[in-house]
């Protein structure tokens, strides 16, 4: 019998519907959840949750391992931001580096460099592209942006109040896609029963070979943090800020955990784990707020929530449809200054966050709210990591 699961939000089309149900009816998955951000992907639909039992789907964390947001709370006042755009203009554009095989100016080291490598002949073969990469944003919907962000309540760390914040959004970069690109066909040539519609939710056991890919996921979560490590500490570095408060979360992974009283592998694609208690941040558009989040534990959303907007049109359609002139519009109208990206990350391209927000209220709990003004993305023409 297929496995259940249950929807958040309204505005997600038949095909992400028709991808949860295939992954629901595999014989490994034993609980679903579809995210209010959710649209059509590869195998799993974005915005998708399954928990398997003995297994992991490849397909079901996604091509970008691991990708994950981090925002800092800087300890500068939003006047001098205000005052001296700028000047934080002009560190962007220096301290990030966006597209696919993009590299810093100059390699930085970290201590994930001097983990275990040798999972797999091609783990170890990564890691001098991974190191090349290091600190860097990738394609796609990725992102570094500067903003007000406003805490609601006190925290043991940080006052209620308003704030300078900096937010990024990428992932494991051509290592993890390499990952990726690899166990997927590994596991699509362990199920040849499955048709062509179901062999991207190809899955591998574990134990058995599931086990390397696991190892070589959760390096690649590793990695994809210290990317974002890097990115903050070198712009707090150029800007001779520090940090007040700092919370980081990725999506796109699979974890270990006890579901329904059994142990299995929590897949979130595209989703974001959402605990009782649990940190977690979820961006909107380039012009829209994201928003800090507590997690309720909601067990029938299998404890996440969205991870972010959710495009309601396709990259092609938002680039056939969507003009300079209308983002340059939204742009004046909401105070942002955009140094970079293309027209399909448009903000048109996306549901509204705060209907998704909305629909999701017994998910998580609302704790402080980020309004973008700098944004930063990949140049139009480059081809979407995410």
């Amino acid at each position: 019998m297929s496995a259940s699961y249950k929807t958040w939000g309204s505005e997600i089309d038949q095909a992400a519907h028709a991808q949860m149900h295939n992954a629901c009816a595999l014989p490994v998955t034993s609980y679903g959840a579809l995210m209010p951000d959710a649209h059509v992907g590869y195998g799993l639909p974005i915005g998708g949750v399954i928990a398997t039992e003995n297994s992991v789907i490849p397909y079901a964390v996604g091509v970008d391992i691991a990708c994950r947001v981090m925002l800092t709370v800087l300890d500068l006042p939003l006047s001098r931001f205000e005052r001296e755009q700028h000047i934080f203009s002009a560190v962007l554009k220096t301290q990030t580096f966006f597209g696919i095989g993009s590299t810093r100016d100059q390699t930085l080291d970290h201590p994930v460099l001097d983990e275990d490598w040798n999972i797999s002949p091609l783990v170890r073969s990564l890691k001098d592209k991974a190191w090349r990469q290091l600190g860097t944003s990738g394609s796609g919907n990725h992102f570094v942006e500067f903003g007000e962000f406003e805490l609601l309540y006190d925290r043991e760390e940080l006052k209620a109040g308003k704030y300078l914040g900096l937010v990024s959004h990428s992932g494991s970069r051509g290592s993890g896609a390499a990952i990726a690109s690899h166990y997927s066909k590994i596991a699509e040539k362990s199920h040849p029963e499955l048709n062509q519609t179901l062999k991207q939710l190809a899955w591998l056991t574990i134990p058995g070979d599931g086990e390397e890919y696991f190892q070589a996921m959760q390096l690649m979560g590793r990695y994809a943090s210290a990317n974002h490590q890097i990115i903050h500490r070198e712009i707090l570095r150029a800007l001779s800020a520090k940090s007040l408060f700092q919370v980081e979360n990725h999506h796109n992974f699979a974890w270990r955990e006890e579901v329904g009283g059994k142990n299995l592998f929590v897949h979130r694609k595209g989703a974001t784990p959402a605990h009782q208690g649990v940190l977690g941040y979820i961006p909107g558009t380039m012009v829209d707020p994201g928003f800090l989040v507590e997690g309720r534990g909601e067990p029938s959303s299998i404890n996440s929530c969205s991870h972010g907007a959710g495009r309601k049109m396709s990259r092609n359609k938002a680039r056939e449809n969507i003009t300079r002139k209308a983002l340059d519009l939204e742009l004046q109208k909401k105070k942002v200054t955009l140094i970079s990206a293309g027209l399909d990350e448009a903000p048109q391209a996306y549901k509204d966050i705060n209907s998704v927000m909305r629909e999701q209220e017994d998910l998580v709990n609302i704790l402080g709210r980020f309004q973008p003004r700098l944004v930063k993305m990949a140049p139009a023409g480059e081809e979407p990591e995410d």
